[in-house]
């Protein structure tokens, strides 16, 4: 078991990361702002899967296959990049806000309730940072005399994961009733689809070019 004193580290350690902007804080305010807190809460879903692969990985050491093999490593940030660029691209075309997203009684159709949780897995998935990152992070807060290796990975993953569906349900919530007032303001909408198109743009180059 992890020690408190390393979980609270841990912990404070993720709510620095999970507040800093990012691709998947910017993928759970665009769908929760156009589309609502359902879907929105929908994508992070997909995102908390992917997480939680990656921490699987992580403990596998598949991350340190990416550094030893850095063609494959290069595949897969070039793929996420290109994922990212499209998205952007989607986010960019798609028309003002309707209230089509949902039907009556409040529930949302499921092809877009799908879109939203593929959306999610595969922007954090086909991020090798994602992947590299639990790598680093996980062996800081494990003791081999804390006890069996395979229990404290499994404990900070269910961390990681819990800590991240707190933001990105948090996330989801504010987004959603902000769109309430983007509804009312046309030119407040076109900002808001600029706005998050060019910022998962620039997470595009970034990984592309880093």
């Amino acid at each position: 078991m992890v020690a408190p004193d390393l979980l609270i580290a841990f912990v404070a350690a993720l709510v620095v990361v999970y507040a800093v902007p990012g691709p998947d804080m910017a993928l759970v305010l665009q769908t929760s702002i156009a589309r609502g807190t359902r879907t929105g809460l929908v994508a992070a879903g997909g995102l908390a899967l992917s997480r939680a692969t990656h921490v699987t990985l992580s403990a596998c050491g598949v991350a340190a296959l990416l550094k030893a093999a850095p063609w494959l490593y290069e595949v897969i940030r070039v793929g996420g990049a290109v994922y990212l660029g499209y998205v952007a691209v989607q986010i960019f075309r798609s028309p003002m806000f309707s209230l089509q997203s949902e039907t009556e009684g409040g529930r949302a159709p499921r092809a877009p309730l799908r879109a939203a949780f593929a959306k999610g897995l595969l922007t954090n998935l086909l991020n090798p940072k994602a992947l590299i990152f639990c790598s680093v992070l996980l062996p800081q807060f494990v003791r081999p005399a804390a006890g069996p290796l395979a229990w404290q990975v499994t404990e900070l993953g269910i961390v990681l994961l819990i800590v991240g569906m707190a933001f990105d349900t948090l996330y989801a919530v504010g987004a959603a009733r902000i769109s309430k007032l983007l509804r009312a303001h046309p030119l407040a909408q076109t900002v808001q689809r600029w706005a998050f198109s060019a910022a998962l743009l620039g997470f595009a180059l970034r990984l592309s070019f880093d």
